[in-house]
């Protein structure tokens, strides 16, 4: 019974045999690529491995630099799950998950400029850089009235591309910030963060109601479980916190 279970959980996820996992290189507190082996690594290819260890079918890593490539997977059918910020825009595709990890998102500001706090930054004038098709892009695409945002290809780009364009503020989730501000030299992280990004699995809508529930449920266990602590612990990430039932 438990393999005829097994098997048609399978056939909703990964319908040509192998199941498809969108991992996004853009976000570092999720994957990243191993300096030795040149492969993903990282909590959501932790999650996709394990996904596919309980389905019982093999799994094929579709690595993307970018959310809104990630997203376009899903979309176009290139994958079955992916790893995602929650978002009401998202969400008319995607099944969404409870989240895993909590994120926090920042701006960055050149060292001598004169906005110190996050209401300074929606005023007429300010220009903010932010990763296309990014979480804190869909966010702050609502959320800002007044400042002009200009998109970057990815997020791992966007403190370069605030420099290069003479931008008055970078956005993005807070590690890759500080990352690349130490790097960069001159720069300082706002101390009040604009946005929680809720990461989450996803799978098409099209799939159906039991798939969405089977990842929602596969997500609950393997934070319940301390999985997604474990993975987060092993790959060092710090800043993430493991989701509670309900956030």
């Amino acid at each position: 019974m438990q393999q005829k279970s097994q098997q048609a959980n399978a056939a909703l996820f990964a319908p040509g045999g192998t199941l498809r996992a969108s991992i996004n290189l853009g976000n570092p507190v999720l994957a990243s690529l191993d300096a030795q082996t040149g492969k993903p690594v990282g909590v959501s290819v932790d999650l996709a491995t394990e996904l596919a260890r309980r389905l019982g079918v093999p799994l094929q890593l579709v690595a993307v630099k970018s959310a809104g490539a990630s997203v376009e997977n899903i979309e176009q059918d290139k994958a079955d799950i992916g790893f995602f910020a929650v978002d009401p825009k998202r969400a008319q595709e995607i099944s969404f998950t409870g989240p895993y990890v909590l994120i926090e998102g920042y701006y960055a500001v050149r060292a001598d400029s004169p906005i110190t706090a996050n209401d300074q930054v929606d005023r007429p004038g300010i220009t903010v850089a932010v990763g296309n098709g990014s979480a804190y892009d869909l966010f702050l695409t609502r959320e800002l009235k007044q400042a002009t945002i200009v998109r970057i290809p990815t997020s791992p780009a966007v403190v370069q591309g605030f420099l290069d364009l003479n931008l008055s503020v970078a956005a993005g989730v807070k590690q890759q910030l500080e990352h690349d501000a130490a790097k960069a030299g001159g720069l300082r992280i706002l101390d009040q963060r604009f946005m929680v990004i809720r990461q989450a699995m996803g799978v098409p809508k099209a799939r159906g109601e039991a798939a969405a529930t089977y990842l929602a449920e596969f997500v609950e266990d393997v934070k319940a479980s301390g999985f997604v602590a474990a993975s987060l612990t092993k790959h060092r990430i710090e800043g993430a916190l493991v989701a509670k039932r309900g956030d």
